[in-house]
């Protein structure tokens, strides 16, 4: 069954005007249950796009977006955070600063769940909350009613990403989320995620520059460049994949060096 599957979407932005730009064109993608995908790509190759479009933050001029066999295309983000959790480069992104971790735990447990006016934090939710967090060997389970705009990045990330798969979505986003860390806190980030992905065998997309840690992480690779997937790398191959023959492959099919300095570096 295929859990994850874009037909044919296209995305043009400022369309009709000198600063037109066609953001994806013609993408076609299968995600099957359990899929970890990481994606790469120089800057503008339409990476992110395609993360807003699966999110629902921006829907496709052309195409459809199929989750778990249902078309939602049309449907807006809100609703579409009851299946896809997703965690972003800003640690500050995906907390509530003024908020406990606690409350802010809470709030990321209920979302797939019917509200109601019980309150929201009880004594047993908050020793599941307590056992929960010693996963991430933090020590956050003894801080759980520290404001979260205390917290350092990498444990903001830690917390957002526990946060994400709480209630274990359809579809796990991950865009570029361990960018803005330290190597230190971006190495715990990258090792809890594979714990996390593999222990409820999330069907995931990562966005990185990091050509390393998309090789390191998952069973498929895409690489996009100017809103197309030119590469996709299964698990067989992507096991004795180098950052090198990835760079060579990306001048083999487009016929030059990749444009970011970034990609190619990190």
């Amino acid at each position: 069954m295929t859990l994850l599957q874009l037909k044919s979407i296209h995305k043009v932005f400022n369309e009709g005007t000198v600063d037109e730009k066609i953001a994806l064109s013609d993408i076609q993608l299968l995600l099957e249950p359990g899929d970890f995908v990481t994606v790469i790509g120089s800057n503008g190759a339409g990476k992110s796009t395609l993360m807003n479009i699966v999110s629902g933050v921006l829907t496709p001029d052309v195409g459809e977006v199929i989750i778990n066999a249902r078309n939602v295309s049309g449907l807006p983000e809100y609703k579409r955070s009851k299946f896809i959790g997703r965690v972003f480069q800003d640690p500050m992104a995906g907390t509530a600063p003024t908020m406990t971790i606690e409350e802010n735990l809470a709030m990321a447990y209920s979302r797939d769940k019917k509200r109601t006016m019980k309150k929201g934090v009880t004594k047993g939710k908050r020793q599941f909350f307590r056992e929960t967090l010693k996963s991430l060997h933090l020590g956050l389970e003894d801080r759980l009613t520290a404001k979260v705009g205390l917290l350092s990045g990498g444990e903001r990330q830690a917390l957002s990403l526990l946060m994400a798969t709480f209630t274990e979505p359809d579809i796990l986003l991950l865009d570029e989320h361990t960018a803005a860390l330290d190597p230190s806190r971006a190495a715990l980030i990258t090792t809890l995620t594979k714990e996390i992905v593999e222990k409820h065998n999330l069907t995931t997309m990562m966005v990185t520059h990091n050509m390393q840690q998309a090789i390191d992480l998952g069973n498929r690779l895409i690489m996009m460049d100017k809103g197309q997937i030119i590469l996709d790398v299964g698990k067989e191959d992507k096991q004795n994949l180098t950052v090198e023959q990835l760079l060579e492959e990306f001048r083999r099919i487009r016929g030059e060096q990749m444009a970011s300095d970034r990609a190619v570096l990190s």
